[in-house]
């Protein structure tokens, strides 16, 4: 197995067919298959986890500290997707998490006004939490092919 479980929690489809989990790190951890690489964002450094990790700086209900490494950190994540198994995760999995999974969205072709929905709707109903973060995606764009 390469990828995830389309079926499995917290799995997210992106429009291009690849496969995405959310989680929230205060949760039990998901059973099956551990990913190959973690995006983590927390405010503080995680924990090691036993397979490749990315420490994003994104405080608790703000936005990540650094702009262009969330980019290009959200871009290995999407390239990646396409044959590996990428976890996206936060404390709860749902406000900074949601946010990334729909700058996701839009690096894959959502327009970034309808990334948030598109979030809300196949991953977690109150994906993206506060107003900056629900911004942040809207204004979301990445210079060149995302997908390169």
């Amino acid at each position: 197995m390469t990828g995830w479980d389309e079926d499995g929690d917290g799995v997210l489809r992106l429009p291009s067919g690849r496969l995405i989990r959310g989680r929230g790190l205060r949760a039990a951890m998901p059973t099956g298959h551990p990913p190959q690489l973690g995006i983590y964002l927390q405010g503080g450094a995680p924990p090691e986890f036993g397979w490749e990790s990315r420490w994003v700086r994104w405080p608790d209900f703000w936005l990540p500290r650094d702009r262009s490494y969330t980019i290009e950190i959200l871009k290995e994540a999407l390239r990646r997707a396409e044959g590996e198994r990428v976890e996206i995760a936060c404390t709860g999995g749902v406000g900074r998490t949601g946010t990334a999974l729909a700058c996701l969205a839009v690096l894959d072709g959502v327009p970034p006004d309808e990334a948030v929905a598109y979030v809300r709707r196949h991953y977690h109903r109150h994906a993206v939490e506060t107003p900056w973060q629900k911004r942040f995606v809207s204004r979301f764009s990445s210079p060149g092919d995302a997908r390169s």
